[in-house]
């Protein structure tokens, strides 16, 4: 008798050993497999090989190898860490198959994530309470009631964090907001990069991390950027002198919101006279963006060509101090023009024949432009030639494929326009400032005065022409 009692429990031991070494091998090539197609059933799997399968063959080797019995309370314990660990892994299977596997755009997908915290939460208290009541025979009225005093206790001392919950909870089934959104939420600008069961994270532009407790968010009025629309309306105020024209102010900034990049051209900038002020006649400026995130790079480079744009416009741009303005009759302006004018001839080159300031004047213009702005589009119609007197430009053409192709870069002491300088042909080229560009803008007018006085000069442009059309003709 015992002798077979012996043979029994040796039978048990081996079964077990084999039998784990050989679960777990085999469950590891499996893990294996499953990891490499990305599957996410290998987690369970690789629970159940660290976990489940161990605590089950301790608890068989417990029970049948050690004979202890049903009613110890070392077997009680183990089977308690058993089926703790079978929860564990039916909580990862049922995550595993509902949620990690569902399809973008299904109600599975948009299951927010404290919803199933909260139900992986109950699973875990209900596990828990069946375990007691089979294992230790637990009396889960009388645990119940205990459970319900204390959660008085628990809910008088957590109202705020519960309140929170809550306020989680409603939130989430009106879905105001979702990861990856941009609010507003008081005075805090920020993405949202998570929503936990208690508060939601913002990153703020300047990489902060803001915690905002659902309460609070339930109490605030909540500015989504990012919904029901991506496309997101920003309005920026700019003040002009009383001596500019409004309609040409606004000409102006309409220009420039639509050669800005960011800036969409559909729906179309909106320019509105605001106010007349102490100081400057304001205007409103609304433009709409594709992507929030991108709102600081694109209102600066906006805010950039403002000041460009108005000093080829000569429009003023005020501040708030006293000014006072003596007025000597035009005697002073045509002084101040000349003096420009004058110190713009050192930069140009010496065929140029540009030697009287006084009189060259009428049809010649200074202007500015920033990096990134065009000068001359491909398409557009101009009857001016362009010197550059600082910084550099790049010619463009865009083909029949419409790419774009670098043709040449233009510095300082050469010139542009040439090609549609004389003629009503749209042009072919493009140019675009690739530093700060300051150049004189000639008229043919005031071109054909410097040709009758050197016709050298037309010979010079009409080289320069021949040699830029071969370059366009070779790529279109």
């Amino acid at each position: 008798m015992h002798q077979a009692s012996s043979n029994q429990l040796l039978i048990w031991a081996i079964a077990l050993v084999v039998g784990l070494a050989l679960s777990v091998i085999i469950l590891g090539e499996v893990i294996y497999r499953l990891q490499h197609k990305r599957r996410p059933v290998a987690t369970t799997l690789q629970v159940v090989r660290n976990l489940v399968l161990p605590m089950l063959a301790f608890m068989l080797f417990v029970q049948y190898v050690l004979q202890r019995p049903a009613s110890d309370e070392i077997v009680k314990a183990v089977q308690t860490l058993f089926w703790v660990c079978v929860l564990h892994a039916a909580l990862s299977l049922l995550n595993a198959v509902i949620f990690e596997q569902a399809k973008a755009d299904t109600w599975r997908a948009r299951v927010p994530k404290l919803l199933i915290d909260l139900f992986r939460l109950f699973l875990v208290l209900l596990g828990t309470a069946i375990v007691l009541a089979t294992v230790w025979q637990a009396d889960l009225a009388g645990l119940v009631t205990a459970l319900g005093v204390s959660s008085i206790v628990i809910g008088l001392a957590l109202q705020d964090t519960l309140g929170s919950v809550m306020s989680g909870i409603a939130l989430l089934f009106e879905r105001p907001f979702s990861v990856g959104d941009w609010l507003k939420v008081g005075d805090v600008i920020g993405q949202v990069i998570d929503i936990n069961w208690r508060a939601v994270r913002l990153q703020t532009f300047d990489l902060e991390m803001v915690i905002i407790p659902h309460k609070l968010i339930g109490n605030e009025v909540i500015r989504n950027f990012s919904q029901p629309i991506a496309i997101h309306s920003e309005r920026i105020r700019h003040g002009f002198s009383y001596n500019d024209p409004p309609n040409l102010a606004k000409h102006v900034l309409l220009t420039t919101a639509l050669e800005t990049q960011g800036i969409l051209k559909e729906p179309e900038p909106q320019i509105f006279t605001i106010s007349y002020d102490d100081f400057a006649i304001t205007y409103e400026v609304k433009f709409f963006i594709n992507d929030y995130s991108d709102i600081e790079s694109i209102r600066d480079r906006f805010m950039s060509r403002i000041w460009y744009a108005a000093q080829r416009n000569s429009l003023t741009i005020p501040f708030p101090i006293r000014t006072l303005y003596h007025f000597h009759g035009p005697t002073a302006q045509a002084q101040g023009t000349s003096k420009k004018f004058t110190e713009s001839l050192q930069s140009l080159p010496a065929f140029v024949p540009l030697q009287n300031p006084d009189s060259a004047a009428d049809g010649i213009d200074l202007q500015h432009y920033g990096a990134g702005e065009k000068v001359i589009w491909q398409g557009s119609h101009n009857n001016a030639l362009y010197i550059v007197i600082a910084g550099s430009a790049v010619m463009t053409v865009v083909d029949r494929d419409r790419l774009e192709h670098e043709l040449l870069v233009i510095k300082k002491g050469e010139f542009f326009g040439e090609m549609t300088l004389f003629s009503d042909e749209p042009s072919p080229i493009s140019v675009t400032a690739i530093a700060d560009l300051e150049i004189m803008m000639l008229s043919s007018r005031a071109v054909n005065q410097m040709i009758d006085r050197q016709p050298n000069f037309a010979r010079e442009i009409s080289q320069i022409l021949e040699t830029r059309r071969r370059l366009v003709n070779a790529i279109s």
